[in-house]
């Protein structure tokens, strides 16, 4: 790791985890297996949903497109993680890590967008259930799907050409296991006043979108379910949010411990915190929409049957 003045290092070398050599084979050991779950987890979601024609609804339209952006996500980070756990050298070039860094932002804000759409939707179905076939139509959906990929693929872009201006000197080295926005800054020389302005003004504007729209959902979902005078169909509300509510608090929780802290905190701590949004909540997503969900439960279990019979 030379210690010249680079303006842009012809590559990094991502520390990983740990850089404690007898540290890397339990690490590929517990990696590898979550990275098989979350890709067979979320395939089996897919796949029930396509084959089931009572999930054909718009809930389970976004969460399939949920797992397959999940799917992506993960595989954005993890192989090349679980290469450089076996690897002497740990590098990831320039053009790479930037690559990486790109597809990381905008799959993340996808989900985000996501989860947003479905707050919406169970909004329109609690708040409004005689008209949610019509608010809710194949054009609404299709719309909301293209705003979600729009809008991150667009922010993430913007993030990408900031980040390729910057000036990087004396060390190449990333405190971390992926090419993640605040470790790469962290090595960077030049003035960061751009990027950060953008983070906290389109940045914010971007992460605080999808937020709102879920709390302002969720806000509403409360006062017309108070209103229910059942018990049993106060209960019956809540639950087909449960599954939805648990990935928000996930994701959301993990995100705005990391982010929403000065450059300089970076720590340790935040690697762990990342651990939670990258790669344990893609993880848990089918296993918390699956268990929370009869409608899903029986879908796979007409999968499983459908794939013994073939």
């Amino acid at each position: 790791v030379g210690k010249s003045n680079l303006t842009r290092p012809s590559e990094f070398i991502l520390l990983g985890l740990s850089s404690r050599p007898e540290d890397q084979k339990p690490l590929f050991a517990v990696f590898l297996p979550i990275y098989l779950i979350t890709v067979i987890g979320n395939v089996l979601i897919i796949l029930a949903i396509r084959s089931d024609t009572r999930l054909q609804t718009p809930m389970y339209f976004f969460l399939s497109i949920l797992s397959f952006v999940d799917i992506c996500y993960v595989t954005v980070i993890i192989p090349k993680m679980l290469v450089n756990l076996l690897s002497e050298t740990k590098a990831i070039s320039y053009g790479e890590c930037l690559t990486q860094m790109y597809f990381f932002i905008a799959f993340g804000n996808t989900d985000s967008y996501l989860l947003a759409a479905m707050a919406i939707d169970r909004y329109v179905a609690i708040c409004y259930p005689f008209h949610y076939i019509t608010i809710m139509n194949h054009r609404r959906c299709v719309l909301l799907l293209i705003l979600s990929f729009c809008i991150p693929h667009l922010h993430s872009l913007l993030h990408i050409l900031l980040t390729n201006q910057l000036i990087f000197c004396s060390s190449n080295v990333i405190h971390h296991f992926f090419c993640d926005d605040q470790p790469v800054l962290k090595l960077s020389c030049s003035s960061h006043f751009v990027k950060e302005i953008t983070v906290m003004t389109e940045g914010l504007a971007v992460i605080m979108t999808p937020f709102s729209c879920i709390i302002i959902s969720y806000l509403r979902i409360l006062i017309t379910v108070l209103k229910i005078p059942s018990a049993a169909g106060k209960r019956k509300a809540f639950s087909t949010c449960g599954s939805h509510l648990t990935v928000v608090t996930l994701f959301y929780g993990s995100i705005s411990y990391v982010y929403f802290q000065p450059l300089s905190n970076y720590t340790v701590k935040d690697r762990i915190a990342t651990i939670i949004y990258t790669i344990l909540t893609p993880m848990l997503n089918p296993f918390i929409y699956s268990l929370r969900n009869k409608d899903m439960k029986q879908g796979l279990t007409k999968l499983m049957h459908w794939v013994k019979c073939q």
